[in-house]
């Protein structure tokens, strides 16, 4: 059985925290790993390990129920400065329920998003999609596999109706679903994809020359804006839809570090829905018009 402090120190070959964004709050939350190469401070030991991707009560309470000692979430539980963790709180319970079980909580966010593979490298996995290269290469990669979102070829041409569709089939199911925006009809060849909020890649879309943009929590105003610039067609999903791919690449990850090591660790990932939103509603309004009713001429 692996010391914490190993696996802890494969997860960050994989996930190098240094290549998290500055604003961003990565690596082990809480646990035991003790010092390494003390023999005194040997740290917890882990056997068992669950993949998510919101670090939030239900998912520690599944790590607990699991008997795992670790916990490895894309989302941190803390991105700003704390000054308690009182379990009359929220974020506060989550972590006296982990210390008070064993297990340890390990995130890794950013630095996962520009992995290779990375979050978009899973995305792209789901949608059934052949990954061409980085949206936005990282600058420091010479091999220029990394960086943040993926631009992508489909397997035949389709249209964007067709693909909006594949992705609603392909990925989690959420109340959310999938909204369109664009001509459901246009030829789709190239897509990029990003997990997570994107609409702040929507130049690098249009510059990568693709078809069609899937990410998530696309906003009015950016959205408004794109249409207005370029046929780009956006496609936009569940934000925890479409980061929730990268738990199983993960988990196959540490799978195969695990097997290399003779580890025999346990590896799973949740399957719990963590996307806040629980119920969707069509409109039954008819559409409004450009001159309705009562409005003037």
């Amino acid at each position: 059985m692996p010391r914490l402090s190993e696996v802890l120190a494969e997860l960050n070959a994989l996930w190098p925290p240094s290549r998290a964004e500055e604003w961003d709050a990565v690596g082990t939350v809480c646990g035991d790993p003790g010092r390494p190469g003390d023999p005194a401070l040997p740290g917890a030991s882990v056997d068992r390990v669950l993949f998510a991707v919101d670090p939030v009560q239900e998912i520690a309470e599944e790590a607990v129920a699991l008997g795992a000692q670790l916990l490895v979430t894309h989302h941190p539980l803390y991105l700003r400065g704390t000054h308690g963790v009182a379990a009359d709180t929220f974020k506060g319970r989550v972590v006296h329920t982990l210390i008070e079980h064993g297990v340890a909580l390990h995130v890794a966010h950013t630095n996962a998003d520009t992995a290779d593979p990375g979050v978009s490298d899973a995305l792209a996995g789901a949608l059934g999609l052949r990954v061409l290269r980085s949206l936005v290469p990282d600058p420091t990669d010479p091999d220029g596999r990394r960086g943040l979102g993926r631009v992508c070829e489909l397997d035949a041409p389709t249209t964007l109706g067709h693909f909006a569709a594949r992705a609603a089939h392909r990925l989690p199911a959420t109340a959310q679903g999938i909204r369109l925006a664009g001509d459901q009809d246009a030829p789709v060849r190239t897509v990029a994809v990003s997990g997570g909020s994107g609409d702040g890649l929507f130049a690098a879309a249009r510059e990568a020359g693709v078809d069609a943009f899937l990410t998530a929590d696309l906003r009015h105003h950016p959205a408004s804006e794109a249409t207005q610039h370029s046929p780009l067609g956006l496609v936009d999903a569940a934000h925890w839809a479409t980061e929730w791919p990268w738990c199983e690449q993960a988990a196959a990850q540490l799978d195969e570090i695990s097997d290399r090591n003779g580890w025999d660790l346990r590896v799973h990932v949740s399957k719990t829905v963590t996307d806040p939103w629980s119920s969707h509603f069509a409109s039954s309004t008819p559409a409004l018009t450009t001159n309705p009713p009562g409005a003037p001429n």
